[in-house]
């Protein structure tokens, strides 16, 4: 007897084929049957309009944390993910040296925005060694199955204390342990390592992270840590000195190559269109084109949209938190803060005010900010209401440049004004990247390249700033059912949030519905899939805040055949466990 039946479903397999009309059979966690299936069932679903997809698999995300309180990774579970992986950018948790905790929290609040309060009040560090790490998360069984990347940032700080925040370079001796840990964490089921090379991540005291100038002999030496080995994978976020010009972004991807051919392993680096410079991503595509003509395993790690910031009074940034007149007020309930900032007098002395600087001297705000700030006048033709429509494509006739115009206002008092009505609820979307052109078409190009990997929603990161953990929900409902142009198909979708990142991460046991693979699944409602706003809630370990943002539409989501969500209940069954690559078995 079958444990579960999907009966008549629209089946689409992750395989990119088009969808058909099919039963699906699943017993003790695996498919066992695709087609005309009659074998009785304790569980039959009638499936009848409904799209039966593989469980999607999130590449990038930032639990590192999270996962020691939150047996569940929410908001993911709300949107199709059955496997995810942690341990992106060169940050995490692991090893960690007795007594130095807290520079890994600042390390994590500053590059990640998640409340070092939470950090401190959730996390019980029961680990030394990555390995340890390792050992204490998979004695919690969770809803999701999950992966972990040695993080280099807390690698180098293990192995050269003090010497690793000034930056200083490794030595041999350094090189080679590091590489022994690293090592010793593939060889118990480490799915990679991954290393952060941006200006924008800083720690919460304001400074570069402790790896973010490796020099190529740090890192092709620790690549070495991956000879032999049947799996890894690497990933890597770099700036490519976006403002030091065409040299120093042939040496920087110089790099990446290095990385690839030294460890023989895929590499995938993060894929924006920036500003300035917002043809660069034409350049990393070129030279991933060309290094994959060559023989070498590179992808390009695509969001699903704009890349950007949501702003709001109790969210991490808004355009006035730098202003000495708002600051008199800021320690106010929302609400209040609202009424004192509609005040006349205030409103006066706050425009006519220029920011304080906000990055550096302790602070954790990177550069860009102050950057944004002093032109919030131009960058506000790309600043847009967060509204129940939701739309994160967005003309700027809907923008708070063109509000400002239309109003003879400035841009900044529009936004003021936006901001302090009602209850200081309001939200504005901000993209910063992939929005150049004010539209998704730069996106979409992305999309459609044959190295690109859907990645970078950070969930359970940038909690007060950013909610992209809704990324696989995207992709079905804008780029598939809303966008009247140049529309993704169903199938392709489906195939870049399931088999194509399987593919990439070596798991060969799941993102196809076929007979004898895992049976991670989703059911979807076409008819009512759809994302509510974020809502910025205090669920976290000392009353940390958060944007989450949730799904309707999701049927049911099943790990290894049992049901975890359904309709957006979570239920009790934890089927989740950490996937240890490379144990002999297939994962």
């Amino acid at each position: 007897m079958l444990d579960w039946l999907f009966k008549n479903a629209t089946v689409v397999d992750g395989t990119g084929t088009p969808p058909y009309a099919a039963d699906v059979g699943v017993q003790d966690g695996r498919i066992v049957a695709v087609g005309h299936v009659d074998t009785p069932a304790r569980q039959t679903t009638d499936a009848t309009g409904l799209w039966l997809t593989p469980g999607f698999i999130d590449i990038h995300t930032h639990y590192d944390g999270q996962v020691t309180w939150d047996a569940c990774f929410t908001p993911s579970i709300y949107h199709g993910v059955t496997t995810l992986v942690m341990g992106n950018c060169g940050v995490g948790f692991a090893p960690n040296r007795p007594g130095h905790e807290d520079d890994l929290i600042k390390l994590m609040e500053g590059v990640e925005d998640i409340p070092g309060a939470a950090l401190h009040e959730g996390i019980v560090w029961n680990w030394e060694s990555f390995v340890q790490y390792m050992d204490a998360l998979a004695a919690t069984p969770r809803s999701l199955d999950y992966l972990v990347q040695v993080p280099h940032d807390p690698l180098r700080m293990y192995v050269m204390g003090e010497r690793a925040q000034a930056h200083s370079l490794a030595t041999p001796a350094d090189i080679e342990a590091m590489r022994a840990l690293l090592r010793e964490a593939l060889q118990a089921g480490a799915a990679g390592f991954s290393t952060g090379r941006s200006d924008n991540h800083r720690t919460s005291e304001g400074k570069d992270t402790p790896a973010a100038n490796a020099s190529a002999q740090e890192l092709t030496g620790l690549a070495h840590a991956f000879d032999g080995l049947g799996h890894g994978v690497i990933q890597m976020v770099s700036d490519y000195n976006l403002l030091h010009g065409p040299a120093e972004f042939d040496a920087e991807f110089d790099l990446v190559e290095a990385l690839a051919r030294t460890s023989g392993k895929p590499v995938s680096v993060t894929w924006l269109q920036r500003d300035p410079g917002g043809e660069q991503y034409q350049k990393i595509q070129a030279r991933v084109e060309a290094a994959v003509e060559q023989g070498l395993p590179l992808y390009l790690q695509t969001a699903a949209r704009g890349i950007g910031v949501i702003n709001g009074l109790e969210a991490s940034f808004h355009p006035f938190m730098g202003f000495p007149s708002y600051k008199e007020v800021a320690h106010l309930p929302l609400a209040e803060r609202a009424q004192a900032l509609r005040e006349p007098a205030r409103k006066a002395r706050i425009l006519a005010e220029k920011s304080d600087r906000l990055a550096g001297d302790g602070s954790a705000i990177p550069p860009l900010v102050d950057i944004l700030l002093a032109r919030i006048e131009l960058i506000s033709g790309r600043m847009f209401a967060l509204e129940d429509t939701l739309n994160y494509e967005p003309s700027v006739m809907q923008s708070f440049l063109v509000r400002a115009k239309q109003a003879g206002t400035s841009a900044l008092e529009a936004i003021y004004d936006y901001l302090c009505a009602g209850t200081g609820e309001g939200l504005i979307y901000f993209p910063i990247f992939n929005y150049n052109d004010g539209s998704l078409d730069t996106v979409r190009r992305m999309l459609a390249h044959p190295r690109a990997l859907s990645g970078l929603s950070d969930a359970g990161a940038h909690v007060g700033t950013v909610c992209d953990a809704s990324f696989t929900t995207f992709m079905l409902t804008h780029w598939v059912q809303e966008r009247t142009r140049d529309p993704l198909l169903l199938e392709q979708a489906v195939e870049m949030l399931t088999r194509r990142n399987a593919r990439y991460l070596g798991l060969s046991d799941r993102g196809v519905i076929a007979p004898g693979l895992r049976a991670d699944l989703n059911l979807i409602d076409p008819a009512r899939l759809s994302m509510g706003l974020p809502q910025l809630v205090r669920d976290l370990p000392a009353g940390g805040k958060r944007f989450v943002q949730r799904a309707k539409g999701y049927v049911g989501t099943w790990v290894a055949g049992e049901q975890v969500q359904a309709e957006g209940v979570i239920s009790a069954a934890r089927p989740g466990r950490l996937v240890r690559m490379g144990q002999g078995a297939a994962p």
